[in-house]
């Protein structure tokens, strides 16, 4: 049970609603009343053994370069910041076009700009394409209308040229105009290729952070072993080494063609086992993500003007607290039927939070709570805090 109670002055009671739940004011105090009906049962999900790990090798890679965008409005650096200035006399000088600085000292339409490519995590290949994000190091006030002339783009090393990116550049967020986007704007010159067998002809299945447990290694390690195993016989092909890892050893037949192997492994289904409670709160966009296990144990909580309880069975209206005004309130019903006296005390958190939106508390009041409701104990539940 939820009830929530807000101090307020001059509510204008609009009636009953048979049958449902009611926002109710006694002595000038609202109360919602949520009946809750609890589900206990963890279902198990079939999912696939590609949606909860990647294979070890399996990363993003970033190429960068400097280069210069030209063709501004008067938002440029300036011939008075000398790196763009001495960066487009050395452009020049390439086409066999000797300019000294001091004629371009009132250049205005030219930037120096850091140019950065992310490469699919899967890889690329040579003649590929992808976009390029270009951002300003110099004193340009914006890169409207700018295009960005043939930039050279290195890996780490910086000893080898991995693409070339060009093209008009276009602002992704009016309110930062010195960052851009070229679309589609690098050309690969070579292939990134990931290898991810090594020499003992084995491949690592790496579990998600979010996933990651002894309990679902282990089945994955089985499921693994029982998909390539045939009927009396059994090939342990697969470990589990540790929460987060898998090694999985390719079989002699299929070191010709790893790529099938692989694509079978990652098709193969398993059973989820129960998964762990979790809250995630980002405090950027002010958003709180809640997993189905996560509940809410008797308490009570006062909170700018409001006090939250949470306690069963619902409270009843006395002589000495009659009901003088209510207002609908949607019903909160996880499941079928209506919970009884019988029911467990701890409430589902998630209720509670649509609870609080109901009321139109703000998404900072609603993490504050949830985060004084944990610093108690009385959530059931790991909190994750994402700044």
């Amino acid at each position: 049970m939820i009830e929530l109670t807000q101090r307020a002055a001059g509510f204008s009671p609009r009636g009953r609603s048979n049958g449902r739940d009611r926002f109710a004011s006694t002595h000038g105090v609202f109360v919602i009343a949520a009946l809750l009906l609890f589900v206990t049962a963890d279902v198990a999900q079939a999912t696939r053994i590609a949606d909860v790990t990647h294979l070890q090798g399996r990363r993003e890679n970033r190429l960068l370069g400097y280069g210069l965008v030209i063709g501004l409005p008067g938002t440029g650096d300036g011939g008075k910041y000398l790196a763009s200035v001495m960066q487009l006399q050395a452009m020049l000088a390439k086409f066999e076009i000797p300019v000294p600085a001091a004629a371009l000292a009132d250049t205005k339409n030219v930037a120096i700009v850091m140019v950065e490519a992310t490469l699919p995590d899967n890889g690329v290949r040579e003649g590929d394409r992808i976009d390029v994000r270009v951002n300003s190091t110099g004193s340009a006030k914006s890169l409207m209308g700018g295009y960005l002339v043939p930039t050279p783009l290195q890996g780490p090393g910086l000893d080898r040229i991995f693409a070339f990116a060009s093209g008009s550049v276009r602002l992704t967020d009016p309110a930062v105009k010195t960052s851009g986007l070229v679309v589609q704007g690098a050309t690969m010159e070579a292939d990134v290729i990931h290898n991810y067998m090594n020499e003992a002809s084995q491949i690592t299945l790496v579990i998600e952070d979010v996933h990651a447990s002894h309990a679902l290694a282990s089945v994955i390690a089985q499921m693994i072993n029982e998909s390539v195993s045939e009927v009396g016989q059994t090939r342990r092909l697969a470990e589990a080494i540790g929460p987060k890892n898998v090694v999985v050893t390719i079989p002699e037949e299929e070191r010709d063609r790893p790529a099938t192997f692989i694509g079978r492994i990652e098709s193969t289904e398993l059973l989820m086992p129960p998964g762990e409670a979790r809250i995630v709160i980002n405090r950027k966009t002010q958003t709180i993500a809640i997993g189905d296990g996560v509940e809410v144990g008797p308490a009570v909580i006062s909170h700018n003007g409001m006090s939250i309880m949470t306690r069963q069975p619902p409270p009843v209206p006395t002589p000495d607290a009659p009901v003088v005004g209510e207002q609908f309130v949607a019903a909160i019903q996880p499941g079928n039927g209506v919970a009884g006296a019988n029911d467990a005390t701890r409430a589902k958190l998630q209720e509670l939070v649509d609870s609080l939106n109901a009321l139109g508390v703000p998404a900072k009041d609603i993490i504050e709570i949830v985060e004084n409701l944990h610093r108690l104990g009385k959530v059931t539940g790991k909190l994750v805090v994402v700044e």
